[in-house]
C-alpha cells in the first residue's frame, strides 16, 4: 500500500512542475521573441516480481511479467522554437526574424548572448541596442541627424541624412543559427547562452546558410497560444486532483488494515 502513496506523490510533483511551466508560458504570452516550453515526462523504474517467460509449473511459462511501476518524473522542459506571429509596429528600429536564427548581443561582461526579440533602440551614442541596453553585434551606430532608418530583409541598415539624397548604409545585421537551438540555456530577458548541446554557432547574413530573413518595422510575438495553455492548465489540475484521490484511497485502506483484530 505504501507503494501507491509514493507513486501518487511522484505524480503530484510532476504535475506541479507541469503547472510551473504552464504558468511561465501564460505569464509571457505578450513577451516579444519568447518561446514557450513544454514539460516532458518518463515513467520511473519498475519493481519486477516475476519476469516474462518465467516458469509457472507443469512445463508452462508466463506470457507476460508481473511488474509494478513506481511513478513518474520530469525528464526535460523542452523549448518549442515555432515561429511566433509577426506584427507591424511602425517603429523603424523594430525587426522580426522570419525563420531560423538569433540576434547576437554583447553583455557587460563581454560575453555573447542571443535573442529573437528585435525591439531595438539607440542609446545616447547612437549605438543600436536592446531594450536593456545591450549592444547588438556589429556595433551599428545611427547618426543623430539620420532620417528614415530602414532595416532590409537581408539585414542592411540604411538611413537618409540631410544633404545626401541617396540612402547611407550604416551597418549589417547578422543572424546566428544553431544545429539544436533547444539546447540553448535561457538567461531571462529573452536572452540565451550558448551550450555544447546547442552545437556550434554559425553567424552569417539573413537568408544565407539556413538563416531566416528579416522584416523591418515589425516584431515577432510570443509563440504561446493562450487557448492551448488553458487546456494544459485544466489537464494538469485534473491529473493533480486524481493523484490526491489515490493518496486518500491508500490512506483509507491503510486505516482499515490498522483496525483489523
Amino acid at each position: 500500500m505504501l507503494r501507491a502513496l509514493t507513486t501518487a506523490a511522484a505524480g503530484m510533483e510532476a504535475q506541479q512542475t507541469q503547472l510551473d511551466v504552464t504558468a511561465n508560458n501564460i505569464a509571457n504570452v505578450s513577451t516579444a521573441g519568447f518561446k514557450k516550453s513544454r514539460a516532458e515526462f518518463a515513467d520511473l523504474m519498475y519493481q519486477r516480481m516475476r519476469p516474462a517467460g518465467a516458469a509457472t509449473g507443469n512445463g508452462t511459462s508466463a506470457p507476460s511479467g508481473l511488474e509494478v511501476g513506481l511513478g513518474v518524473r520530469v525528464t526535460t522542459t523542452q523549448r518549442m522554437q515555432g515561429q511566433g506571429e509577426l506584427r507591424q509596429t511602425g517603429n523603424a528600429l523594430d525587426v522580426a526574424i522570419q525563420g531560423n536564427g538569433f540576434f547576437a548581443v554583447t553583455l557587460p561582461s563581454g560575453d555573447t548572448a542571443y535573442t529573437r526579440n528585435g525591439a531595438f533602440q539607440r542609446d545616447a551614442n547612437g549605438l543600436l541596442v536592446t531594450s536593456e541596453g545591450y549592444p547588438v553585434a556589429g556595433e551599428i551606430t545611427i547618426p543623430p541627424e539620420a532620417q528614415s532608418v530602414t532595416i532590409a530583409g537581408d539585414g542592411k541598415v540604411t538611413a537618409t541624412v540631410p544633404g545626401d539624397p541617396a540612402p547611407v548604409e550604416l551597418g549589417q545585421l547578422q543572424l546566428t543559427t544553431f544545429a539544436n537551438p533547444a539546447g540553448l540555456e535561457a538567461m531571462g530577458g529573452t536572452l540565451f547562452r550558448e551550450t555544447a548541446a546547442a552545437g556550434d554557432a554559425v553567424t552569417g547574413n539573413p537568408g544565407e546558410n539556413g538563416a531566416g530573413g528579416l522584416l523591418g518595422g515589425a516584431l515577432e510575438l510570443s509563440n504561446v497560444s493562450a487557448v492551448e495553455e488553458m487546456i494544459d492548465l485544466i489537464s494538469g489540475q485534473r491529473a493533480y486532483e486524481v493523484n490526491t484521490r489515490v493518496i486518500k484511497a491508500a490512506d483509507e485502506m491503510l486505516g482499515q488494515t490498522a483496525q483489523l483484530r
